[in-house]
C-alpha cells in the first residue's frame, strides 16, 4: 500500500495535517469561541462536566491507517495567591513508527484554565515536526482584552474579544456550555497563529454511536470553520459526544484533500453511558 501513488500523495497530505497545533486539541476533539460576546441557545450556568484526572485517547486514521495517538488530560495544578484555582489542560499527538518513519510528529500543547470561567491564562506548545522545531508561548490577560505572544524570538501583543479561548480551552468550554438540544449553536472566538479565529458550533442531531466503547447516545455536532484547522480540513468538522453529564467526545471526522481524518477514543471511557437496552 505504501508503495502506490496514492499513499504518497495522502502522506504529503497527512504531514500538513497531523502537524497542525490544532490537530492536537481536534484529536482529543472539538473546539472554539467570540466575535465579540459569547451566545449559546438556552446557555445558562456553566457546568463542568470534565474533572481533574481525566485522561481521553485517540487514535487518528486516515485511509485505515493508523497515523497519530493523541491524548488529551486534565492535570492538577498549584493555586496562585488570591486568584481562581486553575487546571492544566495537556495535549500530545505522536504519529505512529509507520508514519514517523517518513514524517515524525511530537507535538505538547499545554494550557492553563481557570476552573471558574473556563478561560485560558497561559498556553505552551512544543512543535516537533520532521526537521522543525518551534516552541510558541501565548500568555491571556482577559481583563485588559490582550493577548502576548512570544514566537521565534519575537514578542508581540494582540487585542482580544472578552472571553477568547486558545485551541484546547476551546474545547473543554464548549463541553461546558453548548445544550445538547439540535439546532442549539454556539460563537466563539478562538487566537491561534497569530489570528482572533471565529468559530461556530451547532447541534445537528442525536445519535446512538458504536466503538470500542460500545454503544452510546451521542450529540452530533457541526464545526463550522472558515478557515483551514483541524487537519487541513476542506470544510466543516462533525464530532460526536455523549448525551450524558460527562459529554465526552468520543469521535470526530473531517474531510481533507483524500478521504477524511478520523479520530477514535480508544481508552478514557470509563465516564461513558451505554445505551439502555431497547433504545
Amino acid at each position: 500500500m505504501l508503495a502506490s501513488v496514492a499513499t504518497w500523495i495522502g502522506l504529503a497530505r497527512l504531514r500538513a495535517s497531523i502537524g497542525r497545533p490544532a490537530a492536537i486539541g481536534t484529536v482529543a476533539l472539538t473546539l472554539l469561541v467570540p466575535l465579540g460576546t459569547n451566545t449559546a441557545e438556552g446557555v445558562g450556568e456553566i457546568t463542568r462536566p470534565f474533572t481533574v484526572g481525566e485522561r481521553l485517547t485517540y487514535e487518528v486514521s486516515w485511509l485505515n491507517l493508523t497515523a497519530a495517538i493523541a491524548v488529551m488530560e486534565v492535570a492538577p495544578t498549584e493555586e496562585r495567591g488570591g486568584t481562581a484555582s486553575l487546571a492544566r489542560l495537556i495535549g500530545t499527538a505522536q504519529s505512529t513508527p509507520i508514519i514517523t518513519k517518513f514524517f515524525p510528529v511530537d507535538n505538547r500543547v499545554e494550557s492553563e484554565l481557570d476552573l471558574e470561567t473556563l478561560t485560558p491564562e497561559h498556553l505552551t506548545f512544543r512543535r516537533r515536526e520532521g526537521k522543525k522545531k518551534e516552541d510558541i508561548e501565548y500568555t491571556f490577560h482577559q481583563k485588559e482584552g490582550t493577548v502576548t505572544a512570544v514566537r521565534g524570538g519575537m514578542t508581540e501583543s494582540v487585542s482580544i474579544p472578552a472571553g477568547t479561548h486558545d485551541i484546547i480551552s476551546c474545547l473543554y468550554y464548549t463541553r461546558a456550555v453548548l445544550p445538547p438540544k439540535p439546532g442549539a449553536s454556539l460563537k466563539m472566538n478562538v487566537y491561534h497563529d497569530k489570528k482572533n479565529r471565529p468559530v461556530e458550533v451547532r447541534v445537528e442531531g442525536i445519535e446512538t454511536l458504536e466503538g470500542g466503547w460500545g454503544k452510546a447516545e451521542t450529540v452530533r455536532v457541526r464545526v463550522i470553520m472558515p478557515f483551514h484547522g483541524l487537519f487541513m480540513n476542506k470544510g466543516d468538522i462533525h464530532v460526536w459526544v455523549t448525551n450524558d453529564e460527562r459529554k465526552t467526545p468520543v469521535r470526530m471526522k473531517a474531510k481533507v484533500v483524500l478521504g477524511a481524518i478520523v479520530a477514535d477514543l480508544v481508552d478514557g471511557w470509563s465516564g461513558v453511558s451505554s445505551v439502555k437496552p431497547g433504545f
